[in-house]
Parts: C-alpha cells; structure tokens; sequence
C-alpha cells in the first residue's frame, strides 16, 4: 500500500489504465474516474502486481480514502484476465488492515454484497443506481473495545 507520490510513475499510470479498463470500457460507464481523491495524503493505494512476464503489471488495485470520521474503500478492480484466482480478497485483507478498528463504508455494486459481507459488511441503506450499474452502500461498524 502506498500514497499515489509513493507509486513509481509507471504503476500509477497502470492502476488508471486498469481502472478505466474496467470501470469506463467494459462496464460501460464513462464517468471522472480522476476525481482528484487519488491525490489526498491520506489516501492509500494497495496494489497487486504480477511479474508473469518479466515486467511489473498491474492486476488489481483498490483505494483507502480518510473520510474524517470513517474510512472508505472504493475502486476495487481487478484485470479480467486474472478473475477468480482470489486477488480481490487478498487486497481486501489488506485494506481491512489498513483501516484498523475505524468503521469502513463502501459502495458495492449489488451482485458483490457476499463478498463484502465476508468482511463484515453490512447493507445500510436502499439500491442506487450509479453510472448505469445498481449499488448499495455498505459498512463494518468500529470495532471497539477488542
């Protein structure tokens, strides 16, 4: 995990080709992916990389954002050609570490409400419908006194 001046230039320039990818061409969702949050100091970056073929290339990536009083996840993504080989949870054991004992809220998009729940996620609030695409928002409550 690392801040975004912390990524070689090369890495973050993978992490928003990946995100654009996903998010704008397969999902069909052209939407301000960069919307200046990457930037925060004290948003965290946790990315996965594969070295398959002898160059570091991003396979999947996630950001921690500080939203004052919670922390928030957001941009989960993960490279169509590596799906279902568990990469997502691997960056979300290291997001959930990230985040500690804060409460942590997230949108996630309705069919992976499961997954999250893995992580003690909750539904707290109705479906919307962003970009095209149906969500609900989500969140593991602080944990205190453990």
């Amino acid at each position: 995990m690392a801040r975004v001046d912390d990524l070689p230039v090369r890495t973050a320039y993978d992490v928003w080709r990946l995100r654009q990818e996903v998010f704008v061409v397969e999902q069909d969702c052209p939407y301000p992916d960069l919307d200046g949050r990457d930037l925060e100091e004290s948003t965290r970056h946790v990315v996965l990389l594969d070295d398959e073929d002898g160059r570091d290339r991003v396979v999947g990536t996630l950001r921690v954002l500080d939203d004052g009083g919670w922390a928030r996840i957001g941009r989960v993504v993960v490279a169509p050609t590596v799906r279902g080989r568990g990469l997502a949870a691997l960056m979300m054991h290291e997001a959930m570490t990230l985040c500690g004992d804060r409460e942590v809220r997230l949108d996630a998009q309705t069919g992976l409400t499961s997954f999250y729940e893995g992580y003690g996620f909750v539904v707290t609030g109705p479906e919307f419908d962003e970009d095209g695409i149906m969500h609900v928002p989500m969140s593991r409550r602080e944990r205190t006194g453990q």
